[in-house]
């Protein structure tokens, strides 16, 4: 029996205009996928043009990260949308960032939800559903990355679209499988080594620790590093070590298990 595989992801192209968060080009000696900011929640076409040629010459597989449009709230405050809205807003995302993709001779493999949509749409499955088929009418082959454990699964299925199931190496979990709100103390987690063995334990054991110390069953796809942390690169050298020292195969998304 082969190794397990996984794929490292990280959320990049996050700044606007002049402003810059995080240090993508450090990140993407780490990860072998990218969830660029498409304009919503963070980017601009400047950036989001930078990012994808970043990702070309690493030969970093690039996915959209599509938010509500909320540049001033970082796409991190729940908003009250209609499923139709959701296509509407996630496909223009999608299209947006394919243009980009294609230009730099790339191919955009996936798409994940940012922020209050990713958590609003793990318990909405009308929500979910709405991305999924953006993610479908997008492009043939493109993959839905979304919580393992959540109703993402089964809205991919529903409408004909492959899912990643995806597992965070640097937030904490609730006991219902949930992630911990980031109003709540240690919400994030700060530590390289921890986010580390908690990333290998997932893949390896298929379980991680939730806040009142229960273990939660989950299988991930790819393991989500946030590339916002002042952390960010550190813990992407000590998550992708651990998995490597543990024999794990890193793969892009589209080349890993379920999906």
């Amino acid at each position: 029996m082969s190794n397990p595989a996984v794929d490292i992801n990280s959320d990049l192209g996050e700044g606007f205009g002049a402003w810059s968060m995080g240090d993508d080009r450090a990140v993407l000696a780490f990860v072998s996928s990218a969830n660029v900011a498409c304009g919503y929640h963070a980017g601009d076409p400047s950036i989001m043009r930078a990012t994808v040629k970043l990702c070309a010459e690493r030969g970093v597989s690039v996915g959209a990260h599509v938010s509500y449009p909320d540049l001033m709230g970082f796409g991190r405050r729940n908003m009250a949308c209609t499923p139709d809205e959701v296509y509407d807003y996630c496909l223009y995302q999608i299209g947006a960032l394919d243009a980009f993709c294609r230009a730099s001779g790339v191919e955009l493999k996936h798409v994940k939800p940012h922020g209050a949509l990713y958590n609003q749409a793990a318990c909405d499955g009308k929500l979910a559903e709405a991305i999924a088929r953006a993610v479908k009418d997008a492009g043939e082959g493109i993959v839905l990355v979304g919580l393992a454990g959540a109703g993402f699964a089964s809205a991919a299925r529903s409408v004909g679209v492959r899912f990643a199931a995806e597992a965070f190496a640097d937030r904490a979990y609730l006991k219902d499988g949930s992630l911990m709100p980031r109003s709540r103390e240690g919400a994030v987690i700060h530590d390289a080594q921890l986010a580390a063995r908690r990333a290998a334990q997932m893949v390896i054991r298929g379980t991680v620790a939730a806040d009142d110390g229960s273990e939660l069953q989950l299988r991930p796809d790819t393991i989500c590093l946030h590339g916002d942390t002042k952390e960010a690169v550190d813990m992407a050298a000590a998550v992708r070590r651990a998995l490597e020292d543990a024999g794990v195969r890193i793969r892009p998304i589209g080349e890993v298990r379920s999906v």
